[in-house]
Parts: C-alpha cells; sequence; structure tokens
C-alpha cells in the first residue's frame, strides 16, 4: 500500500468534508496563527485561504474579543468550550457579526485549537419577523373595529358638515370645511388599516424581479425622488420570485420612499437597488417538517442619516414612526406583505446609511416555491 498516496487521499477527502460544512471553520496553532480555514471561513473573514494560512488570528478578530481568551483557556485546559452570542464584528469582516462559537483541541497536534462559528443574525431576524406578523395580526382585529365603529358616524358628521356649510356665515365656513378635512384625514387612516384585515389568498406567479424594480425606480425618479440619484446593481441570473408583482411594486415603492424621505434634501443622497442569490437559507415551515429555501436577497440601500438605535428593533411595528406625520403603518405593512409571501424582511442601519434586506423564495418549475419535505 503506498502509504504517502493513502494520506494525501484522506486529507483531501476531510477537506471536502469540511467545505460541506455550512459554517466558518478555522484551525490555529499554538501561536494563534491560522493554519487552515474552509469555503465558509474564507467568505465569513473575506479572505482567501491564502491570505488567510499567513495571518494571525487577531489580524481578523477584534482587539480585546472573547474569541482570543476563549482559545487560550480551552488551549491551557485541553477540553471544549462553547459561547454563545458573541461579537466578532470588525472593520475588516464587517458589522453586526453575532456568533455562536465552538472551540475545541486538536489532540493530535500540541497547541492548535479548531473554531467553528455559528452565526446567530438569520435566527434573531426570524425571530424579528414572528414579532412583526403578530404585531400586524393585532392591527387585523384593531382595523375591523374601527371599519365598523368609526367609518360609519364619520360620514355622519361629514354630511352634516357640508349641509352646515350652505347655511352658516361665510366666517364660519373654514370651521365646517375643517371638520369635512379631518374626517376625510380619519377615513384615509382607517382605510389604510383596513389593508390589514384583507386575508384572502395571495395570488402568485413567476415574477421577473428586476422588471419590478425598474418600475419602481422611474416612479421614484420621476416623483418624490427626483433630485436623489438611484441606481442599481442586479444579478442577471437570478431566477423568478414567486410573488405577487403589484405586491412588490407596492413593497419597494415604500422602502425607496422611506430612504428618499431618509436623505432629504442632501445633494449627494444616493438610493441603491441591488439582487443577489445566497443560497443555504432554509427556514422551518411551522407545524410541517417542509422547509423553504429563501435564497433571493433584494436590497434597498441609502446614505441617509440612518435609524437610531431605540427604533430599529420595533421598526417594522405599527405606529411606530419618526417623520413628523408619519401613521406608522407603512413599514408595517410591508413587513405584513413579505412575510404573508414566506419572506424575511430586515434593516440594518449605522450612520452612514440603511439597508433594507428581503430574503424571498424562488419559483420552481412545478409551480411553487423552493420547499423541500426533510426525511423522516
Amino acid at each position: 500500500m503506498n502509504l504517502p498516496a493513502a494520506a494525501s487521499q484522506h486529507a483531501d477527502l476531510a477537506n471536502v468534508v469540511l467545505d460541506a460544512i455550512c459554517h466558518p471553520v478555522l484551525m490555529v496553532d499554538g501561536k494563534n496563527r491560522i493554519t487552515y480555514a474552509n469555503a465558509e471561513a474564507e467568505d465569513f473573514l473575506r479572505s482567501s485561504a491564502a491570505v488567510l494560512t499567513r495571518s494571525e488570528l487577531a489580524k481578523f478578530i477584534p482587539f480585546g474579543s472573547p474569541l482570543l481568551t476563549l482559545v487560550e483557556q480551552v488551549r491551557e485546559r485541553r477540553s471544549p468550550y462553547n459561547e454563545y452570542r458573541v461579537d466578532v464584528s470588525s472593520p475588516r469582516i464587517g458589522s453586526e457579526k453575532i456568533v455562536d462559537l465552538y472551540v475545541a483541541p486538536v489532540s493530535e497536534i500540541a497547541g492548535s485549537v479548531v473554531i467553528m462559528f455559528q452565526e446567530r443574525s438569520m435566527a434573531d431576524k426570524i425571530d424579528r419577523q414572528m414579532t412583526h406578523r403578530g404585531a400586524a395580526r393585532s392591527v387585523t382585529g384593531l382595523a375591523a373595529m374601527l371599519a365598523h365603529e368609526i367609518k360609519n358616524p364619520l360620514s355622519g358628521i361629514r354630511g352634516a358638515a357640508q349641509l352646515l356649510e350652505s347655511a352658516v356665515a361665510d366666517d364660519d365656513r373654514p370651521l365646517t370645511r375643517l371638520i369635512t378635512d379631518e374626517t376625510d384625514r380619519i377615513v384615509a387612516l382607517v382605510d389604510r388599516m383596513e389593508v390589514f384585515s384583507d386575508e384572502r389568498p395571495i395570488d402568485r406567479a413567476p415574477v421577473n424581479i428586476h422588471i419590478v424594480l425598474d418600475h419602481v425606480k422611474r416612479l421614484a425618479s420621476s416623483g418624490f425622488a427626483s433630485r436623489i440619484r438611484i441606481t442599481d446593481e442586479f444579478d442577471p441570473s437570478l431566477p423568478m420570485v414567486h410573488a405577487n408583482r403589484d405586491h412588490l411594486v407596492q413593497v419597494f415603492l415604500n422602502l425607496v420612499k422611506n430612504a428618499a424621505e431618509a436623505i432629504g434634501d442632501d445633494p449627494n443622497g444616493e438610493i441603491k437597488l441591488t439582487t443577489a442569490f445566497r443560497p443555504g437559507i432554509r427556514l422551518a415551515v411551522p407545524g410541517t417538517r417542509d422547509r423553504v429555501s429563501l435564497p433571493l436577497e433584494f436590497c434597498v440601500h441609502d446614505n441617509g442619516p440612518g435609524v437610531s438605535d431605540d427604533i430599529l428593533p420595533i421598526l417594522f411595528d405599527p405606529f411606530i414612526t419618526t417623520k413628523q406625520n408619519g401613521s406608522g403603518l407603512g413599514l408595517a405593512l410591508v413587513a405584513k406583505i413579505v412575510g404573508e409571501h414566506g419572506g424575511v424582511i430586515e434593516c440594518d442601519s449605522s450612520p452612514r446609511g440603511t439597508t433594507f434586506r428581503i430574503l424571498m423564495p424562488a419559483w420552481r418549475e412545478d409551480g411553487g416555491d423552493n420547499t423541500e419535505q426533510d426525511d423522516a
């Protein structure tokens, strides 16, 4: 038997297995120099394996990170450790990098340690999405009540004000017009809320997202965002999205309008629309063994002042707004529509700008979502 050839074959097989793991995996030696990185680690640390294996771990991990301390503890105690919700964000690898860590010694190589990162961000985003859907359901009940208990009396009030307008003196007519205008405003608000009570099945079909985004871009450029530069970066090979075209127009028109309002009169303001394919994201369907894939990523970026930290966690809740005369229903409706399409929406924000990111299922040839069934 050719032992060197067998060893080489074993090493190649190990690399294949590690590259198949959907989490970043690193190995460092006794001086914290990276000696191995799988394909996911290259993507996570934004460097090639050739660069990583010439570098120390501290080059990519922020100074004072708990990860560095954890590696030393594992090395000293020669036993594996888990650490949850560790922030490894840095300018080199990006912001909001919250991970669970599994760190274990490599007994065959003195001083070496294996590190596996498991990103928490997607689980957290899914949890937030469930909260948004619950909040939207609460507005559904409120909208039904308002439609019944408020719109009918308002109609009577408006009619009475119109009758009074023809009978009162000229000096008093502005008051009757005020009553009419205010009742119209309240009815318009209730009409917007009634959208939440629409539980009819969505008529979905294969939709080219780039046609939708081009349409939204034209509407924005000729209207509310006429003074703002709008650019795009599309993946031309992206498959169709399984969605309702009109609903998608409503979603992205709302997001682009929010971006334009955030930018305001800034002459350097820019809105960027992007699309990309992100394989590997699958969510469980509650009550079934099915898992739905959300490989399509659509983003609306702006370079406005960002969303404050106290608003960000509740941004998609109804009646949450930073606008002086805003109703706080626009983003709640966006979250409802995305959720009804089986997707997830999130917002990343900093003082340098804001990104709304939507993940949605792709259309399949058999006429449905990319839903897979786990083996029993």
